[in-house]
């Protein structure tokens, strides 16, 4: 089940056996069920994950039952609700296990002592943030200045596998268009 951590570790830092599991023994597994939440709305993130497989979701309810998504955590990606699980305060985003996954997670507390344990750690966070950030700049001005087929044709880009793998209303909604379209946009390309 660390395989893929130990892959994505070795990618982006240099790191030693012993560090890596030194790192492994502070996270806990847990496989979750289609649709299963992690996270309630209201409740505080005291999570962050790294999805060994399968995909998470942040995403975001309003008053009517209405959900917008807002993040999709893939296979090898670590995620949160990154401002809840930051902060310490109660989060305005669910998170959910879109399909049967395999997770691996740590507790705020241990995510604190990281850079103890694993000297990489703060030049591997720093890196992923940077990541996450422009990504989700991305998204923003995709949303803003893209029309749907823009912004279809950019995820089948960046990730194709999601589109195959996941119901079309979460693709449709992380996209901002509806499931006809979706459909639509499928069927030309």
């Amino acid at each position: 089940m660390y395989r893929l951590l130990e892959e994505y570790l070795r990618k982006h830092i240099n790191v030693s056996d012993e560090e890596i599991t030194a790192f492994s023994s502070r996270l806990k597994s847990k496989k979750t069920k289609r649709g299963e939440i992690l996270l309630e709305a209201g409740n505080i993130c005291r999570h962050i994950y790294f999805v060994n497989q399968g995909c998470l979701r942040v995403f975001l309810m309003d008053n009517t039952g209405k959900e917008s998504t807002r993040f999709l955590i893939p296979e090898g990606r670590f995620g949160t609700a990154f401002p809840s699980f930051i902060l310490q305060e109660p989060s305005p985003a669910f998170i959910q296990g879109i399909e049967p996954s395999e997770i691996l997670y740590l507790t705020y507390q241990e995510f604190r002592l990281l850079s103890d344990v694993l000297p990489g750690w703060e030049k591997l966070y720093i890196k992923n943030l940077e990541h996450d950030y422009i990504a989700s700049i991305r998204r923003i001005e995709s949303l803003i200045t893209m029309n749907a087929k823009e912004r279809y044709a950019l995820l089948m880009e960046d990730n194709p596998g999601l589109i195959q793998r996941l119901p079309s209303k979460i693709i449709a909604d992380y996209l901002g268009i509806s499931q006809e379209t979706l459909s639509r946009l499928k069927s030309k390309i």
